[in-house]
């Protein structure tokens, strides 16, 4: 097997994301009616009209963008004959996607990914007051230059690497003044770009410890299967598959770096030549092309991809 089913983080949402595929296909529309179900509210509302502040919060857009990924993924079964544990050497998700990769493999189930990602959300908002941390993302430093940025602004606070996406896009996450401090080092160590984020805390970093225990705490509760493809792990950068050890990375994943570069690298060193990106926006499909040499990235978000994802499919069959 040749292909990867990756699923997006949070930044790809958009009011009206995934409308299409539920007004076209009855199975899609079946996943949003089970996490409007799971959450006892109609967050399909705020999906589909916004305003675009409250699908931002993170108690919602965790849980929309998982909605429309697995949503995408229901299409990709009934139309083009995708099968997760036939096709996918590997799952893998940005972040949250992580979770939307878990429920893709059938090691989670939608409503119990729904939940855990609304409480994944507010447990992440509540952890640092606001104004508190910041992000910023550091273009143009590879990863080791961006960890010693991170270490000379630290100065006795948090300042750490959040995500390094490849690229040459490193982001940093902590206290705000570490994390300014941080965007004027990088600036002076060459960086091409060096700014603060749009974002309401500070993820993937150790303020996030409380969110961490809450996780840890509401993962104990929830069934975790072994998935029907292995996952390939934020903080690992490798596959498991025991469904023990993925409880634990993902308590883990809250406080730790996103190590997305690093698992392309690491599919792409198993053989895999197709990313299909399965939800919102073509983020990770960007980034592929600029972390592995010669592979192709396919996003899949609407009904117009669906036909080109079957044919991406075939051709990663024959690879």
């Amino acid at each position: 097997m040749t292909a990867a089913f990756t699923f997006p983080g949070q930044g790809s949402q958009a009011v009206g994301m995934g409308k299409a595929l539920a007004d076209a296909f009855p199975v899609a529309r079946a996943v949003f009616d089970e996490v409007d179900a799971a959450l006892g509210e109609k967050l399909t509302a705020i999906i589909w009209e916004g305003p675009a502040e409250t699908l931002q919060l993170t108690e919602n857009a965790q849980p929309a963008l998982m909605a429309v990924s697995i949503a995408t993924l229901r299409v990709l079964e009934a139309e083009a004959g995708f099968s997760v544990g036939r096709d996918a050497a590997f799952v893998a998700g940005h972040s949250l996607g992580e979770y939307s990769a878990l429920a893709a493999a059938g090691s989670l189930t939608v409503s119990d990914t729904a939940r855990l990602l609304r409480t994944r959300g507010l447990a992440m908002q509540k952890a640092v007051p606001v104004g508190a941390g910041a992000m910023a993302a550091l273009l143009g430093l590879d990863y080791e230059a961006a960890m010693e940025v991170a270490g000379e602004a630290a100065q006795g606070q948090v300042c750490q690497a959040a995500n390094d996406n490849g690229g040459g896009q490193v982001v940093v996450s902590g206290d705000k003044a570490a994390v300014d401090r941080a965007v004027e080092i990088a600036k002076a160590k060459g960086a091409k770009r060096a700014m603060l984020l749009p974002v309401s805390a500070p993820f993937h970093c150790q303020l996030m410890q409380p969110a961490a225990d809450a996780m840890a705490e509401a993962l104990s509760k929830v069934t975790i299967k072994a998935p029907a493809a292995p996952l390939v792990s934020n903080v690992l950068a490798s596959a498991i598959t025991d469904p023990d050890e993925i409880r634990r990375r993902l308590v883990e994943q809250v406080t730790g770096t996103v190590r997305w570069r690093e698992s392309v690298a690491y599919m792409a060193g198993q053989g895999v030549t197709r990313f299909f990106e399965i939800g919102a926006g073509k983020v990770l499909t960007g980034l592929v092309k600029r972390i592995a040499d010669g592979a192709v990235g396919i996003a899949v978000g609407g009904p117009n991809d669906i036909a080109a994802a079957k044919d991406a499919l075939a051709a990663a069959k024959q690879a």
